[in-house]
């Protein structure tokens, strides 16, 4: 064994990890190699406060009072509506400044969808067959058009898809944006421990290692260098989204107004649940601590409850889009991320002693983006409306997947289509009129009426209103 093997072997040893070498006298010295440039990575410290975490039961950190959010409804009385449109004239007086960065988690893989490559490439366009990166990339686009100044993309990969996401973007040309301005960086991993604390295995030369989690984008942010990159050419705040939503809109001016008014620091966009066994997170406090609030913590009753007007008092779903500001990003990863871990317990295929594949109950661990608005002094909570700004494709069949979002999308254009008195063409077998628009050409129904082509495009699967 060399030097180094001897002094990384002694380091895990003395940190109670060895058994990371239980195999070594089997290895190639590829393997070896491999294992060994793991092992450096590692934090033993910080392994060991997330050992910690493992003797904590669920019940001790269970909140026991429960708050809904102040939200800027959908529905605006004259005072919202005055403040609406004092914010669209400060988001775009930000926008327009270059003050504004755009973060993308992307680090999932299409699998469930039945589609070998990242999420992101996956096509969801009705008619054009568009991915999902496209539609991102053309919102942006539009943005960068509609405020004549360049505003960098920042994509969060993982290591298992990251080559591949490059490449893509290389293939397609960046999709119309200046290389310039698409930075990739990957998703950190950490180790999976059992539940005495030990680093689990994958292989006998491999630690078994999993994503830190959607909050750890911030951490990614900051170790990366796009967070200081970011912040020296201006950018002051970040809007975050996930690559698995066509309908997302992550260059709003009225989110980013009301988020720049209240002088938030990080703030949130939601849609009302459709009814209280929708299984997702919603925003509001718990024990007087801003939050996402999981399904599975809420009482029964708080999620049945209704406000006088019948919404339900804790309906504001969480959606995964935030603004947060460059600063607040830098404090939070200032001395390693400082958003909290969350134990994640189940059974998980490893390399046992014997150098045996075998089920062992195991723990992985993650931090949570939301977690950072307790750390946020003010927060906006913006309701914005499901059928215009969220439809997830998470799902190979069912709600929430391809056939779901292809609806959602041919819905609202179709929608836009009629307003702008186009005829439409005649329903698909599934009863669906099939439209789509480019997000260059128009990301509002306001804005299709004015740009709206005497005739659409023709096309055998319906009618495509794309941008010159």
């Amino acid at each position: 064994m060399t030097a180094t093997a001897n002094q990384l072997r002694q380091r895990a040893e003395a940190c109670g990890q060895g058994q990371i070498f239980a195999h070594w006298d089997q290895l190639s010295e590829t393997s070896r190699g491999q294992l060994l440039g793991q092992v450096d990575a590692l934090d033993f410290e910080f392994i060991a406060e997330l050992g910690v975490l493992l003797t904590r039961s669920a019940s001790e950190a269970a909140p026991s009072t429960f708050e809904p959010p102040e939200l800027f409804p959908l529905a605006r009385d004259a005072a919202c509506e005055r403040r609406a449109l004092e914010a669209r004239g400060v988001g775009t007086e930000i926008m327009a400044a270059g003050e504004v960065g755009f973060v993308l988690v992307a680090g999932g893989q299409a699998s469930r969808l039945g589609y070998d490559g990242p999420k992101g490439a996956f096509p969801v366009g009705p008619v054009s067959r568009r991915t999902l990166f496209d539609f991102h990339a053309r919102r942006i686009r539009a943005a960068r058009e509609r405020h004549g100044v360049s505003m960098p993309w920042y994509i969060m990969t993982s290591p298992a898809n990251d080559a591949v996401t490059r490449a893509f973007f290389v293939e397609n040309d960046y999709f119309g944006l200046p290389a310039e301005d698409v930075t990739f960086f990957s998703q950190e991993m950490l180790p999976a421990l059992d539940l005495e604390g030990r680093i689990l295995m994958a292989a006998k030369d491999a630690l078994f290692l999993a994503p830190n989690g959607h909050g750890g984008v911030l951490a990614a942010l900051a170790s990366s260098g796009c967070l200081a990159a970011a912040r020296e050419r201006g950018v002051k705040r970040l809007s975050y989204f996930q690559v698995d939503n066509p309908l997302v809109r992550p260059a709003d001016e009225l989110f980013l107004g009301l988020h720049a008014l209240a002088g938030a620091r990080m703030s949130s966009k939601v849609v009302a649940k459709r009814d209280p066994g929708e299984k997702v997170g919603v925003i509001g406090r718990a024990d007087g601590t801003l939050g996402c609030i999981e399904y599975s913590d809420l009482p029964e009753d708080l999620r049945q409850a209704r406000d006088a007007d019948g919404r339900l008092l804790f309906g504001a779903g969480n959606i995964a889009v935030h603004i947060i500001d460059t600063d607040f990003v830098e404090e939070l990863t200032r001395d390693g991320l400082n958003l909290g871990w969350h134990v994640a317990r189940k059974n998980m295929q490893v390399v046992n002693a014997a150098g045996e594949s075998a089920e062992t109950a195991g723990a992985k661990f993650e931090a949570f983006v939301f977690d950072a608005l307790a750390k946020s002094p003010e927060s906006v909570t913006l309701e914005v409306a499901r059928s215009e700004e969220f439809s997830p494709v998470k799902n190979a069949e069912g709600e929430d997947s391809p056939a779901s979002a292809r609806r959602d999308l041919c819905t609202l254009f179709s929608a836009w289509a009629s307003e702008a008195g186009l005829d439409l063409p005649a329903p698909d077998s599934a009863g669906i009129e099939v439209v789509e628009v480019d997000p260059l050409l128009a990301e509002s129904a306001a804005a299709f009426c004015e740009v709206a082509p005497e005739a659409p495009h023709a096309s055998e699967l319906g009618h495509l209103y794309d941008a010159p």
